[in-house]
């Protein structure tokens, strides 16, 4: 008789792991959902604070060469030693823009050609 009193409760232990795994497959997945979202990054604006004050151009073929003397044509983000995505890549992060991005085309007064 012991086993069959012990049956209906291996059930409902075994029900309730699953439910303890497909819950904790849940929130995992929540979680690394949320993890994706936090590291994607934003692009700066140009009229950002810390945008303005560099003279940032999301387009460096926009740059006012009256009011930045240093751009000279060429000059891209892509091509500073700040840039830290590829050369090819169409944006990547700057040390200058904490936890923002700037375009791989764009341009700012901190441009330093890449060594």
């Amino acid at each position: 008789m012991k086993t069959q009193t012990q049956a209906p409760i291996q059930i409902l232990h075994s029900a309730s792991r699953r439910r303890v795994f497909m819950l904790q497959t849940l929130v995992g997945c929540a979680a690394t959902g949320t993890a994706l979202q936090a590291t994607a990054q934003t692009m700066v604006a140009e009229g950002d604070a810390q945008a303005t004050a560099l003279g940032y151009k999301a387009d460096a073929t926009k740059v006012d060469k009256a009011k930045q003397p240093k751009y000279a044509a060429g000059q891209v983000c892509s091509t500073c030693t700040l840039f830290q995505g590829a050369a090819s890549a169409a944006a990547g992060g700057c040390p200058l823009f904490a936890g923002k991005q700037v375009f791989g085309k764009g341009w700012c007064s901190a441009w330093a050609k890449k060594g």
